[in-house]
């Protein structure tokens, strides 16, 4: 089975995060979580972007707020597809990382979500549409889920 990275650039952040994991739980997507700082450890994190499908990933997923550099800087070092996830952890409420995130220069794509809780569900339910387009049981399960609403 494919496996789905849910990276943060702080622990604080996994109050929203923690959305992703319900939702890919729910289609059963295995999936690793780490705490990577664009920042407080960047060689670790290209490091990780490095190596990410040779460990196994399909898809990152990269929840981030304020500057929200760690979706950019691991789609910088990855040819995987990368989802960016603003959080709304400064005086501006996410709009600072929204901006940050969907920004990036040409050939250096991030898919950019939502601010916030729905950002992080519609992460992880992008995620399982790219997985889809070569998973049948997961296109089943997608196709059920948006039969039930989108909701669960």
């Amino acid at each position: 089975m494919s496996k789905v990275a849910i990276l943060m650039g702080s622990k604080s952040d996994e109050e929203i995060m923690q959305h992703c994991e319900k939702y890919l739980q729910h289609f059963g997507v295995d999936y690793e979580k780490r705490v990577l700082s664009a920042h407080r450890n960047p060689i670790e994190t290209i490091e990780f972007a490095r190596s990410a499908e040779s460990n196994g990933f399909k898809v990152i997923i990269a929840g981030a707020g304020m500057a929200a550099h760690l979706p950019g800087i691991i789609a910088a070092n990855t040819s995987l597809p990368v989802i960016g996830v603003p959080l709304p952890s400064s005086e501006l409420n996410g709009v600072d990382a929204l901006y940050s995130i969907v920004q990036m220069p040409p050939g250096i794509p991030v898919a950019t979500v939502a601010i916030g809780k729905a950002g992080a569900i519609n992460a992880a339910v992008l995620a399982v549409e790219i997985l889809a387009l070569q998973n049948e049981e997961l296109r089943k399960k997608l196709e059920e889920f948006r039969k039930q609403g989108s909701k669960l």
